[in-house]
């Protein structure tokens, strides 16, 4: 396909990469969590101690995933200890790779027409392309989904087609009658049988499949969830098809064993160290020697709808004050509710610290919250930071007010920020008009159940970002790019 349109991949992979440096040149950004990373490359590097520099030496750690920290090490040897212009250089290759992959699984799963938007809109998207240049997960996160879903599709396909030609044979076979066979039909029958023998492609697209979703659960915890999402999938399909059972079951077995098998080393790693079964991260984010104000999460989770609020309270516990009057209306039940709360960061302020007795007193005042209304804890919430996380403009890398709807304040910041959010309301359109009127991508229940699946997960969380949606956006774009392919013109890409 690349072959056969040089001119037009050649012009669209020169503006992705024109678009990324761009963003390089004019926002690189490094943000706490990208030091964290540094840090723990840095230190395995020199000390060959997975941890974190502390004021008495290097303390072990288990708050990161080995996938980023082994990346950046990577980058550190061959460029120079944090060096971070370097990393996003490499990075900024790898998003515009993972652009082409988009582009296979659309070709698989849709049409040629369709890979050559999917890759447009995949070089194009300003969402993906603005986290190339911070040091974070996000961009390998993204290939590797990218790179997943598209073995996924291939080895799907390899076994669909495989069965479609077992079936042909069958039919052959059946309609054949006793005289000799006529000397035209030989060479259909060659094809059909060389086609069955697809033996090594499938098993080496799931291999690329597994390896591909190990490398996203090293990145991130919620890597997993696409593990997840295929494996439901090929339940589904064993009880659809059974013919298929035996090839789709030790697809899936092959695919679950090469991701599960690098967790091996670092859970065992993890009991040596601090005698934990941990095959993950630990969902506070925090060593097991550390308090975890697991209440002050709890409370937060009873109000918090919005990545402002993320970004205004969340963020600042502990170490700085909080700004009550910051906080939404639906933070408060009733006078009583907002008292409590003025009590105890009261108390707060005056160590800047969640201590034991303020985590009950956080815990219980959300306990009495969560009774009085459990459906606004437990549904409505939820429902608002997962929407919150796809649809508000994705202007958290770019140097705008996060409070885009107040255009007294900064009026310019807002314009800027409402059409960008309208711009990734236009991605989201597409890709649900893409679903709706078709045509419809093979496999689209597994991509589906992955957005699904990821969604409900985030929506559990108490701090809505909406970067942890980006995982989903091969599927966005491959949705997109399929509606897109289905408009009738004269002009054809």
């Amino acid at each position: 396909m690349v072959g056969s349109h040089r001119r037009y991949f050649l012009l669209i992979t020169l503006a992705a990469f024109a678009l990324r440096l761009i963003l390089y040149f004019k926002f690189p950004h490094v943000t706490g969590d990208s030091l964290i990373y540094g840090d723990i490359a840095k230190n395995w590097l020199d000390a060959g101690t997975f941890g974190l520099t502390h004021t008495d030496g290097i303390h072990p750690t288990l708050i990161r995933l080995p996938g980023y920290p082994a990346f950046l090490a990577a980058c550190f040897v061959l460029f120079g200890r944090e060096h971070y212009h370097a990393v996003l250089l490499v990075q900024i290759l790898i998003d515009v790779a993972s652009c082409f992959f988009i582009a296979d699984l659309a070709r698989r799963t849709v049409s040629e027409r369709a890979a050559r938007f999917a890759f447009l809109l995949a070089a194009l998207c300003p969402f993906t392309a603005t986290y190339t240049v911070a040091p974070l997960a996000e961009t390998l996160s993204i290939f590797f989904a990218a790179l997943a879903l598209d073995a996924a599709a291939a080895g799907l396909s390899a076994i669909d087609d495989r069965s479609m030609s077992q079936l042909r044979d069958a039919k052959l076979d059946a309609n054949a009658k006793p005289q000799p066979l006529d000397s035209s039909l030989v060479p259909q029958v060659r094809v059909l049988r060389l086609d069955a023998n697809l033996g090594p492609r499938r098993w080496l697209a799931w291999i690329v499949c597994g390896i591909a979703v190990s490398w996203g659960i090293l990145l991130r915890p919620d890597g997993g969830i696409l593990l997840i999402a295929i494996g439901l999938y090929l339940l589904w399909k064993m009880w659809k098809r059974p013919p298929e059972r035996s090839r789709l079951f030790w697809a899936g077995t092959l695919v679950l064993a090469i991701s599960i098998a690098p967790l091996i080393p670092w859970t065992i790693r993890n009991w040596r160290d601090f005698r934990v079964f941990q095959p993950l991260v630990p969902q506070s984010a925090s060593d097991p020697d550390e308090f975890v104000p697991d209440g002050f999460d709890k409370w937060t989770k009873t109000w918090s709808a919005d990545y402002v609020s993320t970004e205004e309270i969340y963020w600042q516990v502990p170490g700085d004050k909080v700004d009550l009057n910051l906080l939404p209306s639906r933070a408060f039940d009733n006078a009583s509710d907002r008292a409590a709360t003025q009590a105890i960061f009261n108390d707060y302020e005056k160590i800047l610290v969640i201590n034991p007795e303020l985590n009950a007193r956080l815990t219980q005042l959300a306990n009495e919250r969560i009774h009085r209304n459990p459906l606004r804890y437990y549904v409505w919430l939820p429902t608002l930071r997962s929407a919150d996380m796809w649809l508000r403009p994705r202007t958290e890398m770019l140097p705008l007010d996060s409070r885009w709807w107040e255009f007294a304040d900064d009026p310019s910041s807002s314009t800027i920020a409402t059409l960008w959010g309208l711009l990734n309301l236009l991605f989201i359109v597409a890709a649900v008009t893409g679903i709706i009127r078709g045509p419809r991508p093979r496999y689209l229940g597994m991509m589906l159940l992955f957005v699904a699946l990821r969604s409900a997960f985030l929506g559990t969380l108490a701090n809505p970002e909406p970067r942890y949606t980006l995982e989903c956006y091969p599927v966005v774009l491959l949705l997109g790019a399929a509606w897109i392919s289905g408009w009738k013109s004269k002009t054809y890409v």
